[in-house]
């Protein structure tokens, strides 16, 4: 039984990866095909947006669920998007679609009766319709006006016949869009937050530096040539990880960790010892109204838990402790 079970695995993992190859190979012949096609589809697009309008993707069968992550994939990245189901739209929400939209239409084959029973509808509106299809000799490319060819040299079904490589090419086609028109357009880190604002990405990229930092009683500071043990008290009032050592017109001359504490614990006569000594000097900063994903990758980059706070003259304006992170959901 052991035995039996060790070959199945074996098989899993051999077939597994099978599929992967057949998969990657497909998303190379669609990458190395594309072609004007593609950007005159962008253009197409990106007058329609730039006139108020949106994409209306559709498509039938597994398209369905592919054309409706490059619909939400659009509209997530800037460029609004909705799926219009081909049947659907034939019993009344072809009303969806709005003067100066344009048509983005699903179908490997191109010859998808549902489809094509709606492209006649969708012209007289005279509106665009672009095509993701297997070639530009088919019945969907005939009545599209842009044609981006996604044509893959198998399945990784071993008929041939369920939709995979084909699949996932057409949605890694959509990506492309999806990312060829973010940067087009000009989309920024924070326009993407403003569209996400209820989960871990908003608040990330929303909140700023200012949101986070410590001020007051909770940002521990010492003036240079205190004692250790003064900024140890210091850091102990404060409850916080780190203090801060200024020179006298408030700019920072260094910041001195527990991490440091630690490492010179055994050092004779510690707690009398000028801070300056233990110090570092120059330490890593950040100033006010940066976005908060920016502290989240000081801290990571310089393998630190705590960031000095500047304001527009170099002044101390607060701190960031890592052990404060976590209530503001962002790590």
């Amino acid at each position: 039984m052991e035995k039996w079970s060790a070959l199945v695995s074996d098989r899993c993992l051999i077939r597994a990866r099978e599929v992967l190859d057949v998969e990657i190979e497909g998303l190379r012949r669609v990458r190395d095909a594309l072609d004007e096609g593609f950007v005159r589809a962008v253009d197409r697009i990106l007058a329609a947006l730039n006139k108020g309008g949106k994409i209306v993707v559709t498509g039938v069968g597994k398209n369905i669920p592919i054309g409706q992550k490059i619909a939400a994939t659009l509209t997530s990245t800037g460029s609004p998007a909705v799926f219009l189901h081909p049947s659907d739209a034939m019993h009344g929400e072809l009303g969806i679609l709005a003067p100066g939209d344009v048509a983005l239409a699903l179908s490997y084959s191109g010859e998808s009766e549902e489809l094509m029973a709606l492209l006649p509808a969708i012209k007289r509106g005279k509106t665009p319709i672009i095509a993701i299809t297997c070639s530009r000799d088919n019945a969907l490319a005939r009545c599209s006006d842009e044609i981006i060819v996604a044509a893959v040299d198998a399945e990784a079904c071993p008929f041939n016949m369920a939709p995979t490589a084909s699949t996932t090419a057409t949605l890694a086609v959509g990506d492309a869009l999806a990312m060829v028109l973010l940067e087009a357009r000009g989309f920024r880190k924070e326009d993407y937050a403003k569209l996400h604002p209820g989960g871990a990405i908003g608040r990330t990229l929303l909140m700023r530096v200012d949101d986070i930092m410590r001020t007051g009683p909770r940002l521990a500071t010492v003036p240079v040539g205190a004692r250790v043990k003064d900024a140890v008290i210091a850091m102990s009032e404060a409850r916080s990880g780190s203090v801060v050592v200024l020179n006298p017109d408030r700019t920072v001359a260094g910041i001195f960790t527990d991490g440091d504490l630690r490492r010179h614990f055994d050092e004779p006569d510690l707690a009398n010892r000028p801070i300056d000594e233990l110090m570092t000097r120059n330490p890593i900063s950040i100033r006010t109204g940066q976005l908060a994903v920016e502290v989240l990758a000081l801290l990571e980059r310089h393998n630190i838990d705590d960031l000095v706070v500047m304001d527009a003259e170099g002044r101390l304006a607060g701190s960031v402790d890592i052990q404060d992170l976590p209530k503001f959901k962002i790590l």
